[in-house]
């Protein structure tokens, strides 16, 4: 099977937000149903997916269905610049989320393809670092990709901090 992957347009809203909740149903076990965060998350990729843009902070790329109209597969991600660092003097870094494939299609490279035009994207705007988060069944993929552990662990806190401990 031949794999065809574009870059994203705003068109293909509607189409990244339901392969998100098939990604946020495959990591998390539970269903997901859209409202106001899928509203959010649509406005969001209309605003920033417009095309040609050469200082586009944020890229998807996706494989259409082959047999009928939507998307099969998708990976979206973002740069960031922080203060660079011995191993990234310019910190400009990528982050890969919402990659994605219908479960009709899954095993046949279309997620692989999409991440892999993404990679390509990185590596235009010089991004030497790329972090994501994988799921249990998504880790050989990246594995194979080149996608490594590393020894800082990943810690997460939500605001407002509510009942957070006090210093004193």
């Amino acid at each position: 099977m031949e794999i065809n992957v574009r870059r994203a347009g705003p068109a293909d809203t509607d189409e990244l937000v339901r392969l998100r909740i098939v990604m946020l149903e495959a990591m998390d076990g539970v269903p997901t149903p859209p409202g106001e965060w899928s509203e959010r998350s649509a406005a969001a990729l209309r605003r920033r997916l417009p095309v040609p843009d050469p200082d586009a902070t944020l890229a998807a790329f996706v494989a259409d269905r082959p047999d009928g109209p939507g998307l099969a597969a998708c990976a979206v991600g973002t740069i960031e610049e922080r203060l660079g660092a011995p191993g990234n003097p310019d910190g400009r870094v990528g982050y890969v989320f919402n990659v994605a494939t219908d479960a009709a299609y899954r095993r046949r490279g279309l997620s692989a393809a999409c991440l892999d035009a993404l990679l390509a994207w990185f590596e235009l705007r010089a991004v030497s670092m790329v972090h994501l988060v994988a799921s249990p069944d998504g880790r050989p993929m990246y594995e194979r990709m080149g996608f490594a552990r590393h020894a800082h662990p990943s810690l997460r806190l939500r605001l407002p901090r509510i009942d957070a401990p006090t210093g004193g």
